[in-house]
């Protein structure tokens, strides 16, 4: 599995939204800014986020966008999903999987759906709160 620049992007603007998790709606400039990320790209992503219910947001002078959730209650999972679709190594190991008529034989799609349901367990165990606290964790180790 490769994530394209939307997914990595994505969560690191909503990582940015997490540390500031309760200090009201945090302009698009300053995330940007803070990750080293182009806000217009963003302001695309946060389209997605806000959709499938991750974010929020306030318009005006003092708006800007925020967690829809508490970081322990948003997984990396989620938030993958939602910017980058299925995340299947291939079609027919997907949620919808295709037909294939190798299918009554086929040892691959059984690898394939055991790395997906692999890569699922770990993506959906790690909340935005666990990637806080991995951060903690390594100023501390330096």
């Amino acid at each position: 599995m490769r994530l394209s620049t939307k997914g990595r992007y994505g969560l690191m603007a909503m990582f940015e939204l997490a540390l500031e998790y309760g200090n009201g709606p945090i302009p698009l400039r300053n995330i940007a800014e803070k990750q080293d990320l182009s806000d217009s790209y963003l302001e695309q992503l946060f389209s997605n986020l806000r959709k499938d219910g991750l974010i929020n947001s306030v318009r005006g002078a003092q708006g800007g966008y925020f967690l829809a959730d508490k970081p322990s209650c948003i997984t990396v999972g989620q938030i993958l999903r939602s910017l980058e679709g299925d995340l299947s190594p291939a079609d027919c190991a997907g949620d919808e999987s295709v037909d294939c008529i190798k299918e009554d034989n086929c040892a691959t799609k059984l690898v394939l759906i055991k790395i997906k349901d692999s890569i699922d367990d770990v993506i959906d165990s790690i909340t935005l709160e666990d990637m806080i606290k991995d951060l903690e964790r390594l100023k501390m180790n330096k």
